[in-house]
C-alpha cells in the first residue's frame, strides 16, 4: 500500500507530470510573473478553470501523502479547531446575555478556522472539495480507494484531536468556573437540535466551507478576512460542523451530560453526512460540471480560432 500511496498521482488526470509542471510554473512565475499570467489566460478557458486546476493539483498531493503524515496533521487540526470553542467560551463567560453579546461572541468561532487553514493542517471538511476534484476528473475504483483512505484517516485524526482538547480543557486547571459553564451552555445549545436539524444545518456548513476553499486561492492578502467572514456567518447561523461540534460534544460527554449514543446518532452521523453532502455532492459536483462546460466550449471554439475565424 505504501508504494501505491507514493505514486497515487499517476492515476489522476494530470498526475505527476502536472505536479512537476506546476513546480516549473512556480519557478517561471518568480522570474516572469506577467508572462505566466498571460500564458494561463490563453491556456485556460476561464478564471474559474484556473482555480479548479490549482485545487485539483492540491488534492492530488493530499491523496499521495502517507497515512501517518495525514493522521498527525489531522490530529493537529482537531486541536487547533478547539480554539473556536475556547475563544467563544471565554467571550461567552464575559459578555452580557444579549443579541450584541452573541454577535461579538461568534467572532471567537472563526479562530480555529484561521489557525487550521493558515497552518495548512488537514481538516476533513476542506478535503470534501480538494481531494474530490481529482476523483471527478478520473473516477476509477483505485482513486475512490485513495479518497476513502484520506477521508477516514483525516476524520479520525480530527476527532481524536477534538477529544484530546476537550479532555485537556476539562481536567487541567486552565479556566475558571464561569468559562466551564460557558463550554457546557454552548454544547447543550448545539444538542438542542434534532438529528434532522443537525443534518440540514450541516449541509449549509459544508457548502460554506467548500466556498471558502474555492475562494482562498484568489484571496491573496485578504485571505484572513475571507475566512473570518464566511466562518462568522456559520457561527451566527449556528450551522453545524463536524469538527468544531465534536469538541463541544466530547466535553459534554466527559462531564456526563450526554451519552455516547446521543453524541454519535444525534450529532455525529447527521452532521458528518450533511457536511459531506454540502461540500462534495453539491458544491464540488456543480463546480466541476461548470469547469467541464467551460472546457467543452473551449474545445469547440479552437477549430475556428485556428483557422482565423470565419471570413467573407
Amino acid at each position: 500500500m505504501g508504494e501505491d500511496v507514493k505514486h497515487a498521482d499517476d492515476d489522476f488526470e494530470g498526475g505527476l507530470d502536472a505536479e512537476s509542471a506546476g513546480e516549473q510554473e512556480s519557478a517561471d512565475a518568480q522570474r516572469h510573473p506577467q508572462r505566466v499570467e498571460q500564458n494561463e489566460a490563453r491556456e485556460l478557458p476561464s478564471q474559474a478553470a484556473a482555480v479548479h486546476q490549482r485545487l485539483r493539483m492540491d488534492g492530488q498531493k493530499e491523496l499521495a501523502r502517507g497515512s501517518m503524515a495525514l493522521l498527525l496533521s489531522a490530529v493537529a487540526a482537531g486541536i487547533s479547531m478547539s480554539f473556536s470553542m475556547v475563544a467563544r467560551g471565554v467571550m461567552h463567560a464575559r459578555l452580557p446575555d444579549s443579541d450584541v453579546g452573541f454577535l461579538i461572541e461568534c467572532l471567537g468561532y472563526t479562530i480555529g478556522f484561521i489557525a487550521v487553514i493558515l497552518a495548512r493542517q488537514q481538516l476533513f471538511t476542506e478535503n470534501t472539495v480538494t481531494a474530490v476534484l481529482p476523483i471527478m476528473s478520473n473516477p476509477t475504483r483505485k482513486n475512490f480507494a485513495f479518497l476513502g483512505r484520506l477521508w477516514s484517516v483525516v476524520l479520525v485524526g480530527n476527532l481524536l484531536g477534538a477529544a484530546l482538547s476537550a479532555a485537556t480543557f476539562l481536567y487541567m486547571p486552565m479556566f475558571d468556573a464561569a468559562t466551564h459553564e460557558s463550554f457546557t451552555a454552548i454544547g447543550e445549545h448545539m444538542m438542542e437540535n434534532s438529528p434532522y436539524e443537525m443534518f440540514a444545518k450541516a449541509i449549509l456548513a459544508g457548502w460554506m466551507i467548500a466556498t471558502l476553499v474555492w475562494l482562498i486561492p484568489a484571496a491573496g492578502q485578504a485571505k484572513v478576512w475571507v475566512i473570518i467572514i464566511i466562518t462568522y456567518v456559520m457561527a451566527i447561523g449556528e450551522f453545524t460542523h463536524i469538527v468544531v461540534g465534536a469538541s463541544e460534544g466530547f466535553y459534554l460527554l466527559l462531564i456526563g451530560n450526554i451519552s455516547w449514543s446521543e453524541l454519535v446518532f444525534q450529532f455525529g452521523l447527521p452532521t458528518l453526512a450533511g457536511n459531506v453532502i454540502g461540500g462534495t455532492f453539491i458544491f464540488a459536483l456543480i463546480s466541476h460540471a461548470q469547469i467541464r462546460g467551460d472546457k467543452d466550449l473551449s474545445v469547440k471554439a479552437k477549430p475556428d480560432d485556428a483557422n482565423g475565424g470565419s471570413r467573407d
